[in-house]
């Protein structure tokens, strides 16, 4: 199992207090610093997903359950309408982002906000959150929304505008984070419910609507 890089900050002070604190005969508090370490590398763990890119499919972001499902508008995607799913991450998932689709890095843009929790209906639009939109071959929109929430401190992206992206591809991480945001075009068939447990890169959200001849 591979760990984000982003763990290293978090877990070195922590574990170098449990070093010291058995150094000068705690083990209670030593142990229990250990254990806080290795939640924290629990946290930031990279899952490693064996993904064969299929073009019809969008295979979902993030680690969590289907909060909510809906249609939206996204001036930042232009005026098209867009199938929203929302995917709810607690403490215990997952919490690096994968590529639902394989494409071109169209738009990257860090929107600073609050940080409501993730359950909150208005933490879509006011809270801090970065989006990628990602151009499919066919010249469709792919969005994907990194939204912090309550516990959430930072939001990161590994994708710069331009860089082609594979299906799959490890693309951020949200550190103690809570919620992203698949944005589809209508040509898509959703594949998944409210309630329903998703992995990232591995769960079949949506498949291209077969065009009539």
């Amino acid at each position: 199992m591979q760990f984000a890089k982003e763990v290293w900050p978090f877990v070195v002070p922590v574990a170098g207090l449990a070093t010291l604190l058995a150094g000068f005969g705690d083990p209670k508090w030593a142990a229990a610093a250990g254990l806080v370490a290795v939640g924290l590398l629990l946290f930031f763990r990279i899952p490693i997903r064996h993904v064969q890119p299929v073009d019809d499919l969008a295979l979902s972001p993030a680690n969590g359950k289907v909060l909510k499902i809906d249609r939206c508008e996204d001036p930042n995607m232009g005026p098209d309408e867009y199938h929203r799913v929302v995917i709810f991450l607690s403490v215990f998932n997952v919490h690096v982002q994968r590529s639902p689709v394989g494409g071109q890095v169209a738009v990257s843009r860090y929107l600073p906000g609050r940080k409501l929790a993730a359950f909150n209906p208005q933490a879509g639009e006011v809270n801090e959150q970065q989006l990628t939109v990602l151009r499919r071959p066919n010249g469709e929109l792919v969005g994907v929304k990194q939204i912090a929430g309550l516990l959430a401190r930072r939001v990161v992206t590994y994708l710069e505008p331009g860089q082609e992206v594979t299906q799959g591809a490890l693309m951020g991480i949200i550190k103690f984070g809570s919620r992203v945001d698949l944005l589809l075009p209508l040509s898509y068939h959703l594949q998944v419910e409210v309630g329903q447990k998703l992995h990232e890169g591995s769960s079949i959200v949506a498949r291209l609507r077969e065009e009539l001849p």
